[in-house]
């Protein structure tokens, strides 16, 4: 097990480089000069060449390189060039709305995909599973900047339950009545993955209900719940963890719509102020975080595996 940690441990540092690599050069890509963004169309190339230079733009890539790895090493993700602030600064303000919004929407994706699964794999070819089958389909197929729309003008515009945009800290307030502000983008944002999860957990549960040790725990008189929660939801999990740790993109990805629509200033409205502004800092420090938080989930995910199936053994 050590062994296996240690060697996960290193990949995930060679992971860490690759990431910062790979954000540096695509950054180099976007189209557009951020000093001239900045300064406007009545700038005269003189103005722009000297903010560029001011910013160690004009310097070669592999020295821009140089001096943005060095700063990373030290914890330093830079200051912003618009905010004139310290990047992790600007994106630990918007850091709230998405921590809150991402668990929201999980809930969901678990709520709705795991229970709905089970049910499904129950009684299969039934009414339950058909409908359970139509319903992810839809799910799949439904954008979620759609479906936040339609939800928006069904329970905000029209009945007027609960509120169409906007977020108040609740760091700030201490007023835990701010989450109804997330439950519309919550679910526009969750309904979609949880339609996979459902899909998973279905074939998963089926693929277990058939297995011979299934059929010896019933001939024994178990409990039809105590079959399925405690011999075959457990054996089936593997798979369904799985799926939802890869959720974790896509409600990275979906934040970024969905915070738009709904108007929260989270990091996903951020992503996309910044790269209008061509804010290079930012937008680095954001996806180098997304993507270390995304190595360490899977990380995660590996470890959990021996503890849901005792079979599972990490050897040298």
């Amino acid at each position: 097990m050590l062994t296996f940690v240690l060697r996960r441990g290193f990949g995930l540092l060679v992971s860490t480089f690759l990431v910062i690599t790979i954000t540096f050069l695509l950054m180099q890509m976007i189209p557009g000069d951020p000093a001239a963004v900045m300064l406007g169309a009545n700038a005269t190339p003189e103005q722009i060449e000297l903010l560029r230079e001011s910013w160690g733009l004009n310097e070669p890539i592999y020295v821009q390189f140089a001096h943005y790895l060095a700063n990373f090493l030290r914890g330093n993700f830079g200051e912003s060039l618009f905010h004139h602030k310290p990047v992790l600064g600007i994106i630990a303000q918007r850091a709230e709305v998405s921590i809150w919004l991402s668990a929201a929407a999980l809930l969901v994706v678990v709520g709705l995909g795991i229970p709905s699964g089970v049910l499904a794999a129950i009684r299969p070819n039934g009414l339950t599973d058909n409908t359970m089958l139509l319903v992810a389909l839809g799910g799949a197929s439904i954008p979620s900047f759609w479906l936040g729309l339609m939800l928006m003008t069904l329970f905000a515009g029209r009945l007027g339950w609960l509120p169409s945009s906007g977020f108040t800290s609740i760091l700030e307030t201490g007023d835990l009545a701010n989450l109804k502000n997330l439950i519309l983008p919550a679910f526009s944002l969750g309904f979609v993955n949880a339609a996979l999860v459902a899909r998973t957990t279905r074939s998963s549960m089926l693929d277990v209900l058939q297995s011979d040790y299934i059929t010896t725990a019933r001939a024994k008189g178990l409990r039809g719940w105590t079959v399925i929660m405690k011999h075959a939801f457990r054996n089936a999990s593997i798979p369904i963890v799985t799926v939802i740790s890869f959720t974790f993109a896509s409600l990275v990805s979906g934040a970024v719509v969905t915070e738009n629509v709904f108007a929260l200033p989270g990091i996903g409205s951020l992503i996309v102020q910044s790269v209008l502004k061509r804010d290079y800092p930012v937008i680095q420090g954001i996806m180098f975080i997304v993507a270390i938080l995304y190595v360490v989930i899977n990380f995660v995910t590996d470890l959990s595996y021996a503890s849901l199936d005792p079979r599972i053994r990490y050897r040298r």
